[in-house]
């Protein structure tokens, strides 16, 4: 099967391309070829920027593929873009989206693929919103082939769940105080990579998903408390957490605040029946418990890779500073 990733290389991606690659598929990656990452063996590299038309057009030119995946489709300008390029040259073309574009807050729990899409407070799930609408509309207007798929919070080894990125984790490491959000016990998914692959693959070349939307999740809950309890054992320290309202963030930092009122900040739970019932062997078997140990190796193996935020560490002080200042 001939499958074209859009991008190939990211956090998410990147474990759905070595799956293709193990499983034997004919898979092309189009991106610029700027990734960090080692290429993968037997992989076709189109060396196109998807935002140039022409030159994606001239790249692609005699190519049909049985499945495309845009990872970096963010605007509905993008998803027109692929609709006009791929209409007539696939038989799926699967849109990722982002389950935070489920209602916000939530009117009900579990959420499950029919659960309103609605979120007021973060413009990143309103873009995404607006691209599902747009190729629902295609697909019932010409049939353009589209499956939909919303990942909650993917991570792997290279991604540091929290606001900040390394910078929280040097914070623990030199014992400062890190920022949970509210009182921490709201519930959240975090979901490996390799956990959302065995649930994508299931999806490629399955014409029976063409016009469904599925998320693709782990089903471990836990709160905010213990995911940053488990990161500073990983590391091995005693942590220092302060707990502050998001509302209170957000007045500090609206891209921080965004995602916390938009997404985080809310328990969340997500009823994964529907991938389970398409693809029947998908189980998420990697707990947090073993993925941020992979985090920690990962960034103490090399020093360049911890890479600090002065600007975002300094936010962080003036908001404890300024919290703290209010309570006492």
């Amino acid at each position: 099967m001939r499958v074209l990733f859009i991008g190939g290389t990211g956090v998410i991606s990147s474990a759905c391309s070595a799956l293709c690659a193990e499983q034997g598929f004919d898979l092309w990656l189009l991106n610029r070829g700027k990734s960090f990452r080692p290429p993968l063996q037997g992989v076709k590299a189109i060396r196109a920027d998807i935002r140039n038309t022409a030159e994606v057009r001239s790249a692609i030119a005699g190519l049909d593929f049985e499945v495309v995946v845009d990872w970096v489709a963010y605007d509905v300008d993008h998803v027109k873009n692929d609709v006009d390029l791929f209409k007539g040259k696939t038989a799926q073309y699967i849109f990722i989206s982002s389950a935070s574009a489920y209602q916000k807050p939530p009117q009900g729990l579990p959420i499950t693929e029919s659960t309103a899409l609605h979120n007021p407070f973060w413009d990143y799930s309103r873009n995404k919103i607006a691209c599902e609408a747009y190729l629902v509309e295609a697909f019932n207007r010409e049939r353009f082939p589209v499956t939909i798929v919303r990942p909650s919070h993917t991570y792997d080894k290279t991604m540091v769940p929290f606001h900040g990125g390394y910078t929280v984790i040097e914070r623990m490491k030199k014992g400062k105080k890190v920022i949970v959000h509210g009182d921490g016990t709201s519930l959240w998914t975090l979901t490996h990579h390799r956990d959302f692959a065995k649930g994508f693959f299931g999806l490629l070349g399955n014409h029976d998903t063409i016009g469904q939307a599925y998320h693709i999740t782990s089903d471990e809950l836990l709160t905010w408390n213990q995911i940053f309890q488990l990161t500073a054992e990983a590391l091995d320290v005693k942590p220092c957490f302060v707990h502050i309202p998001s509302d209170f963030i957000n007045q500090f930092d609206q891209e921080w605040g965004s995602s916390l009122l938009g997404d985080k900040a809310h328990s969340i739970i997500f009823d994964n029946s529907k991938i389970k019932k398409m693809v029947p062997d998908f189980r998420a078997t990697i707990p947090f418990s073993r993925g941020v140990r992979e985090i920690i190796e990962w960034y103490g193996a090399d020093e360049s890779r911890q890479v600090i935020d002065e600007n975002q560490d300094s936010v962080m002080d003036r908001i404890i500073e300024r919290f703290e200042s209010t309570i006492h």
